[in-house]
């Protein structure tokens, strides 16, 4: 009997430990932040409540760690400082600490952002894909799966589809599509979320407003002066998208 309860609790010990890696290499991205803006409101809001940083890309090897927040990218010195907590040191004096919490990575909450929690996706992306981009596919997949039907405007009745590396099928004049993240079409859109579409070297920017499984696209008109950063409000709305 004693023999038995001695080799449960190491079990469980074993499977208690199992959950956090013994090296952290690799991309993590910030899930919590992909899940709320996959219910289907206003993107940059799910963004901003679980972010800003979005995706953490650690190289204990070369003792570096990046960050990116969907518009600019941290590049910093990693330090291990006890098996479960690390040190990244930016240029200048400014420092962040990480933390493995079993499955989780942690960046601590400092003066400059609240604690944000990430976690590795199923599958490593290749060595050479863009930083930033392993959350920006599953971003894209969750936001935007599945098939549209245009309700409203041009190509009515039109199957479309979002794909998560960023193409675009059924959208008439369009092939490519992004989502803004952050940076300055953010600040360009205010308080309205916005997507650029692209065909060639063509594209341009409208503004957008999601409601579950329905999206609703308009112009974006700017009310800046010409010596002035782009101020975009919605204009006329230009398509009605529901999911199929």
């Amino acid at each position: 009997m004693r023999r038995a309860l001695i080799l449960s609790a190491l079990i469980g010990l074993l499977t208690g430990c199992a959950g956090t890696p013994s090296d952290p290499s690799g991309v993590w991205v910030n899930q919590a932040a992909i899940d709320a803006a996959g219910k289907g409101g206003k993107l940059r809001e799910a963004l901003l409540a679980y972010g800003p940083n979005l995706e953490w890309k650690l190289d204990t090897q070369a003792d570096q760690a990046t960050f990116s927040n969907g518009f600019e990218l941290g590049e910093g010195q990693l330090t291990q400082t006890d098996p479960k907590h690390y040190r990244v040191d930016f240029y200048g004096s400014n420092q962040e600490a990480l933390e493995l919490d079993g499955k989780e990575l942690v960046q601590v909450g400092s003066d400059n952002w609240p604690e944000q929690r990430f976690l590795r996706p199923k599958e490593q992306p290749a060595a050479q894909s863009p930083a930033g981009s392993t959350f920006e596919n599953a971003l894209y997949a969750a936001y935007l799966s599945g098939t549209w039907i245009i309700e409203e405007g041009e190509g009515k009745g039109s199957k479309v589809k979002f794909a998560s590396n960023g193409s675009l099928e059924g959208m008439p004049g369009f092939d490519r599509y992004a989502l803004c993240l952050a940076g300055d079409c953010a600040a360009m859109s205010g308080d309205n979320d916005s997507i650029w579409l692209q065909q060639g070297q063509q594209g341009r920017e409208f503004l957008f407003e999601r409601d579950g499984d329905k999206l609703e696209l308009f112009e974006a008109v700017n009310r800046a002066q010409s010596d002035e950063m782009p101020q975009y409000a919605p204009g006329n709305k230009v398509w009605t998208l529901e999911r199929d």
